[in-house]
Order: C-alpha cells, then structure tokens, then sequence
C-alpha cells in the first residue's frame, strides 16, 4: 500500500517517529513531495528549528529514497479542493499513484473528490490502529522504539498513553496501553 504523508503528520516528531517506523517495518510504503517536505522545514522554521528539520527531513529522505513524488502542473491544474493550499498533496498523490492519503487535516479533502482517482484518505490514529489489530508485535515493536528514543531526548515516557494522546493517537494509546 502506497501512502501520501501530508506535512502535519510529518512535522510532529513523536508522529512522525511511529509512522515512519510502521513504514520502515514495510507495514506500507510512504510517499511524500518536495512541497510536502518543505511545508514541513516551513512548520520548523517557525519554532525555531530549522536546523533540525532540515537533518531530520534528509535523513528520511535517505531511510526511504523511492518516497519522493512529484506533482504535475496539469494534475494540479485539473483539481479542486476547500483549502486550494491542499491541491498539491492531493496532486502528488494522484502522480504518485498513492493509494491513501495520511492527514489531520481530514476536512480539506472531500471524500468524493478522492475516490475521482480511487485515493483513500486516513486520520493518523485510525491507519496506526488497524496496523495494531492486524500485526500487533509489529506495531508494539515500533512503540517500543519510539519510547526508547523520546526517553533519550528527555520526553517523560511514564505514561505512553498520555503521550501517544498529545501525539493525536488517543485511540491507539487505548488499545495499546488499556490497563
């Protein structure tokens, strides 16, 4: 399965950190734009971390180098959403022959536009979740991970629901952590 990374799913560490790992596990192959990726660098610039992004951004890009699409000024052309900010992911995903779209921004991208170019879109928390019912180790293993690596950098792991909550996860940190 082929999947379209929109930026707000990118730029959030721990987010991004269980998604790329689900991919690096081959639970699905991700895709991204050069547009994608800057919105991204953009997002950082914003708080101040640039420079983190940007090593971030080209160690991703080096993980996974057969991620990169591009969209065509005419698929661009040719479409029509809410926000026309979106067009280009929407745009990417289609040249990039992605089977879902991964976004919170589900509101900016009708339902009925996508399925014109049979394109799913996903909410983070729903598309980690169905990993979690169908290859539960798998995903417990990226969890895992991503724990080990926010307690590194000094994030508070005590209560990985919590966090998985604040990473906009709520129902994967239910099903993972229920007590």
């Amino acid at each position: 399965m082929r999947v379209l990374i929109d930026a707000c799913v990118l730029y959030p560490t721990v987010l991004r950190e269980i998604v790329l790992g689900a991919a690096a596990r081959g639970l699905f192959a991700p895709l991204w734009s050069p547009r994608v990726l800057e919105e991204w660098r953009r997002a950082a610039q914003k708080r101040g971390e640039t420079g983190i992004a940007e090593l971030e951004i080209e160690a991703v890009k080096a993980l996974f180098p057969e991620a990169m699409v591009y969209a065509s000024p005419d698929t661009q052309a040719r479409l029509s959403l809410p926000d026309s900010d979106d067009v280009h992911v929407l745009a990417a995903a289609i040249d990039g022959e992605a089977d879902e779209i991964l976004t919170l921004n589900l509101k900016d991208f009708p339902a009925r536009t996508l399925a014109r170019d049979s394109i799913l879109l996903r909410a983070p928390d729903t598309f980690l979740l169905e990993f979690f019912h169908n290859d539960a180790n798998a995903l417990r293993a990226v969890l895992d991970e991503v724990m080990r690596k926010a307690n590194r950098h000094g994030i508070d792991t005590t209560n990985p629901r919590a966090l998985l909550k604040r990473a906009r996860l709520p129902r994967l940190g239910k099903a993972v952590y229920a007590s």
